[in-house]
């Protein structure tokens, strides 16, 4: 009898402790939206629509897995779109005198050396991660237009398009890069010493220095990466256009915070994960698509999707709370 009374119940406990991953009800809200924009739109489902959006999901994706790393450690980076629009120029700058993959290097490498600026003003002299990425943001994209004299640069060489169209079994190269980066972010946060140091330095920083862990290293390697994947991110967007503009990655820290705050990860820093980041930047994604094919004007989109994202979120915090109890 206790072995009758205990089978049925078990699929059900699975599936509660399923439910309890936060991915899952994260994925769950995709296929939701995906369902409803479906339903609105004929043509969301469609296959040119699908690579399309897997192509907008490629810059933003990029930059929010260096985003998930900064959060995690419970900071912020608000300078990521005026890196990129920066790094873009020097992109540009660095095409016009030497070939392809020096110039793509330097462009990272700069990147990544505003996050190291802004991560050791952050973990040396303990300023508060908001006003100095503010700060660099300011910086960055004031230098953006000095470098570039308030104008695109259009001379780039055609030869840079073959990194976003070229394809490998039928799958473009960037979104390829996008998937590779993410499993390659996932396996590090949970299978190696870095990566479980990240979470206890998000979680308790002071706990973790008293256990010896190098707090000062893995609360600066988060910016670095974020400041260089921002160089990346736009490395793929200068190639699709062939043109660096000064205004590239505007607003990009915006989508890109709400990217990783939908995909779970918490602001205070501890709790998060790639996989989630991956899911949001998805749901992000879908819902400017799904809003363009509805012909919803782009002034009302902002705040169409500002809705979208607090309702989600509020929804998320009470199913959570109640998973909980």
């Amino acid at each position: 009898m206790a072995i009758a009374t205990l089978a049925p119940t078990a699929p059900s406990a699975r599936a509660r402790r399923l439910f309890r991953r936060l991915e899952v009800r994260m994925l769950l809200l995709a296929v939701v939206i995906a369902g409803c924009l479906s339903l609105l739109s004929p043509y969301f489902l469609t296959q040119s629509n699908i690579f399309n959006m897997l192509d907008q999901s490629v810059v933003i994706g990029i930059v929010a897995v260096g985003m998930t790393f900064v959060i995690l450690t419970g900071g912020i980076d608000l300078s990521v779109g005026s890196v990129a629009g920066l790094t873009g120029i020097i992109l540009g700058l660095s095409l016009q005198h030497m070939p392809i993959v020096p110039a793509i290097v330097i462009a990272v490498g700069c990147g990544a050396l505003i996050g190291l600026a802004s991560g050791l003003l952050i973990s040396l002299f303990g300023l508060a991660p908001f006003v100095v990425t503010l700060g660099m943001m300011a910086i960055a994209r004031s230098l953006a237009y000095i470098f570039s004299g308030q104008t695109a640069i259009s001379d780039i060489p055609e030869a840079m398009q073959s990194i976003v169209y070229t394809t490998v079994l039928g799958i473009p190269t960037n979104v390829l890069f996008l998937i590779a980066l993410y499993a390659v972010a996932w396996l590090y946060l949970n299978y190696t010493k870095g990566g479980r140091t990240i979470y206890a330095v998000g979680s308790n920083r002071e706990a973790a220095r008293a256990a010896g862990l190098s707090t000062l290293f893995y609360s600066v390697l988060p910016y670095v990466l974020s400041g260089a994947l921002a160089a990346v991110a736009i490395t793929f967007s200068v190639s699709q256009l062939l043109s660096a503009d000064p205004l590239m990655g505007n607003s990009m820290e915006l989508d890109t915070i709400a990217a990783v705050v939908i995909g779970g990860a918490s602001l205070y820093g501890g709790r998060g994960s790639v996989i989630g980041t991956l899911i949001g930047v998805f749901i992000m994604v879908m819902i400017r698509n799904g809003l363009n094919l509805m012909g919803v004007s782009p002034f009302w989109q902002g705040s169409a999707i500002g809705t979208i994202i607090i309702v989600a979120l509020l929804a998320e915090r009470l199913v959570s709370s109640r998973i909980e109890r």
